[in-house]
């Protein structure tokens, strides 16, 4: 089933929720994406980043860099609570009994799964298509409409009945969706007890299925959960890709804000444009920090989550656990990135000892581990960048020769000069403009010494030393920036020379 229907259904099941329902979802932190209206998919935009994903360093890597969706992220662009107990425990070969005990439905011998008509039925689901001439409105309407008649109306068992079954509803089929019809019923176990699925950080469990979903086969173009968490990520911190519409400003959680841009041409011609402008994107363009400006007015899921969000820790999604490595995204925290160990393959999916089990979920419950860096230029990490991923961080085949990687790292060096190059304008004009007003001040004086020739000041002498110090560090940063323009001009320079000549050859070779 498309992801976009998948949405209606879990949308109209919400809506057909009594209001004493609709609280207890509220209050579990769940109510903030039903407040999302629904949005296109962009499949295009999802395969251009599935393709830059580092699975081994469960990070993006693109031509300026790592880049992460953070646990902040989540929290901002959902509303899901990023704060709790770890979604952790296992997975199951077979749900019979649980399904039929919690759910009262039928599941397979040996299986994990519910049909998913079955379980729409349960919820009085069973027109789910949509008529012709129908508006979207109208067939959300429609659908809501039928399944509130069945639901029970008063708290009581049969209502926790209707409750559990639209929790897997939604868990399998919006949030934690995979591909394929079924709905999985691997969440059951923590639906037990209606009463204790709020406490758990079901914003950081929903950020570590993204990232294996990210992992999956750059060539698959279906999207599965919930996409409107990456598109919206991409419009705030890759604003020049023009995939985007800010069409509600101010709305909250920041996902209610977007509309996805429409696109009309072929899935593949979108998808090489985009791997073209992400390959040739202007770095000073990429956006680390889109939520300074952002206050935490009507959002009180971000009280207890701001503690979780400049850590590097462990995510828990049952028997999947994921590392978030923030510390390669320094820059994102508002600091200079440092030279940082690049991590090797360690994906705890199923744990194979109980300890290791047990020291990722006190990980959590610590929090992780705070990120920092006291580094003052990005330029050896930005070298060992270069050196680990080379030519890897291009997908667009005119960028394709690049395979050393001396461009991606000529033009990363060159973002970097020009930034130090900017802090050291800024530092100048705030020693000139302080050394104005010393002058200033002790013209305007009476000091006999002054008005009659004498030294300076001791104050007004350091000012001037360091004016001129910060003048001679800016002429030097200047004189570097030209001189990596130079090398990154003679670099594309020499790209544009082979790529002729491997059209050449591949003419000559037809």
């Amino acid at each position: 089933m498309r992801a976009r229907v998948s949405w209606t259904l879990v949308l109209a099941a919400f809506l057909a929720l009594p209001p004493f329902q609709r609280e207890r979802v509220d209050e579990m932190g769940f109510g903030q994406i039903f407040r999302i209206e629904r949005m296109r998919v962009d499949p295009a935009l999802t395969q251009a980043l599935r393709s830059r994903w580092d699975t081994e360093a469960s990070s993006f890597a693109f031509p300026w860099g790592h880049m992460i969706p953070s646990l902040e992220d989540v929290s901002r662009i959902t509303g899901l609570r990023v704060y709790g107990r770890a979604v952790s425990g296992y997975t199951y070969p077979c749900y019979q009994d649980l399904a039929e005990r919690l759910l009262d439905l039928p599941v397979e011998r040996r299986s994990s799964l519910v049909p998913r008509v079955a379980l729409q039925e349960s919820l009085d689901l069973f027109e789910a298509g949509k008529n012709a001439g129908e508006t979207e409105d109208e067939y959300l309407e429609r659908l809501a409409r039928v399944s509130r008649r069945e639901l029970a109306s008063e708290p009581g068992p049969q209502a926790d009945l209707d409750l559990r079954r639209f929790l897997v509803l939604f868990l399998g089929r919006l949030l934690f969706a995979t591909r394929g019809d079924a709905v999985h019923c691997r969440f059951l176990p923590l639906l037990a007890d209606l009463g204790e699925v709020g406490g758990y950080a079901w914003g950081a469990a929903f950020l570590a299925h993204q990232f294996d979903g990210l992992s999956a086969s750059e060539r698959q173009t279906s999207t599965s959960g919930f996409y409107p968490f990456l598109q919206v990520w991409a419009y705030l911190h890759l604003p020049a890709l023009r995939r985007g519409e800010l069409t509600r400003p101010g709305l909250v959680p920041i996902a209610r804000r977007w509309d996805s841009r429409r696109d009309t041409r072929h899935l593949a011609d979108q998808l090489e444009h985009l791997q073209e402008a992400i390959d040739s994107y202007p770095y000073l363009d990429v956006v680390w920090q889109p939520y300074l400006g952002e206050g935490d007015e009507g959002q009180p899921w971000l009280v207890q989550a701001h503690p979780y969000f400049d850590r590097s820790v462990w995510l828990h999604a049952l028997n999947l656990v994921l590392p978030l490595n923030l510390f390669l995204t320094q820059r994102s925290l508002g600091f200079r990135q440092s030279v940082v160990e690049f991590p090797v393959r360690d994906r705890f999916r199923r744990p194979d000892s109980r300890e290791r089990a047990r020291e990722q979920v006190e990980n959590w419950e610590r929090k992780g581990k705070g990120v920092g860096s006291d580094a003052t230029t990005d330029d050896a990490y930005l070298q060992a960048y270069a050196l680990k991923y080379g030519g890897k961080v291009y997908k667009s085949a005119r960028h394709q020769v690049d395979v050393t990687g001396e461009i991606a790292s000529l033009r990363a060096l060159l973002q970097s000069a020009v930034q130090d190059r900017e802090a050291a304008q800024r530092q100048t004009a705030e020693l000139r403009s302080e050394l104005e007003r010393v002058r200033g001040t002790g013209a305007g004086g009476a000091s006999s010494s002054r008005s009659a020739g004498g030294s300076p000041s001791l104050m007004e002498a350091r000012l001037t030393g360091a004016v001129l110090r910060a003048e001679e560090a800016q002429r030097h940063l200047e004189e570097r920036e030209r001189d990596l323009e130079l090398a990154h001009e003679q670099a594309m320079t020499l790209q544009s020379e082979r790529d002729q000549l491997r059209v050449w050859a591949e003419a000559a070779e037809a």
